[in-house]
């Protein structure tokens, strides 16, 4: 059986409050705020909707779904995450739970969101399902992922973008699932299914954190041998190069979102 450390935070830890922090510097920015808000209007939520948020994170849409008027509650497999957003939503909704086994009776919601969350389950194609049961008749989900395909940076050299997308999509369960949704809920039985794509652009700070947040997931080259196992020097002069453009307010990267909706 592993064992943690009794002098600083485990693995799992770590990856926790590192996703955390990437998230608070995405989730501000006009592009995250314009998709949540995007997301509230296709599940028309407001006065007496009783919303899910599955894979809730830090819980910023929970609140922002509440001060609509919605019964908001978010539920997130991570404990960690369950714990900072109670700490950060106090009176809000919070439960460790599993998007294959909600802890909601059948019927029982008026609206069903996910967002960035069908890539890391182990079964997607599970979840839509129990969504479907958890939804009243007639009411409707909402599903946002990303592609990891489909990472755009500007860069004097395109390979590195390309090693790290396809790094960090080898950690993924289901990196391409998003392209995937229309057909998960059709499967699933929902109908009026309908698929648009909105696009972050990031052209500051931001931008780096997510590319630095891809280069840490990767395999360092050995300190001993010399011999690169992971991000080698071409990643780590492309990455200086993303500073730089970052500082001069010259980067650009871009992240298709696929919205996926349906009607139970």
């Amino acid at each position: 059986m592993a064992t943690r450390s009794l002098t600083g935070p485990d693995a799992a830890s770590r990856e926790s409050a590192r996703l955390l922090a990437l998230l608070d510097a995405v989730d501000p920015t006009p592009e995250s705020a314009a998709l949540r808000a995007r997301s509230f209007d296709l599940l028309a939520v407001g006065p007496g909707t009783r919303l899910v948020d599955v894979g809730c994170g830090g819980g910023l849409a929970v609140a922002e779904a509440a001060r609509l008027g919605a019964e908001a509650a978010g539920v997130d497999a991570d404990p960690r995450m369950v714990a900072a957003a109670r700490q950060r939503w106090p009176g809000r909704t919070f439960t460790v739970g599993d998007a294959c086994a909600l802890p909601f009776t059948d019927g029982s919601l008026t609206a069903y969101r996910a967002d960035k969350v069908h890539h890391e389950l182990p079964d997607p194609a599970a979840a839509a399902p129990e969504a479907h049961r958890v939804l009243a008749p007639g009411e409707r989900i909402v599903l946002l992922g990303q592609d990891w395909d489909a990472l755009i940076v500007d860069a004097d050299d395109a390979e590195p973008a390309l090693t790290l997308a396809r790094a960090r999509a080898a950690r993924i369960p289901h990196p391409r699932v998003a392209r995937r949704s229309r057909n998960l809920l059709l499967d699933a039985g929902f109908r009026e299914v309908r698929v648009e794509v909105r696009t972050g652009v990031f052209t500051d700070g931001t931008a780096l954190r997510m590319l630095a947040g891809l280069a840490a997931a990767l395999p360092r080259a050995d300190p001993g041998t010399g011999t690169s196992t992971g991000t080698g020097p071409d990643v780590e002069r492309w990455l200086a190069e993303q500073r730089h453009r970052a500082a001069e307010g010259r980067a650009f990267v871009a992240v298709p979102i696929v919205l996926a909706t349906g009607l139970r």
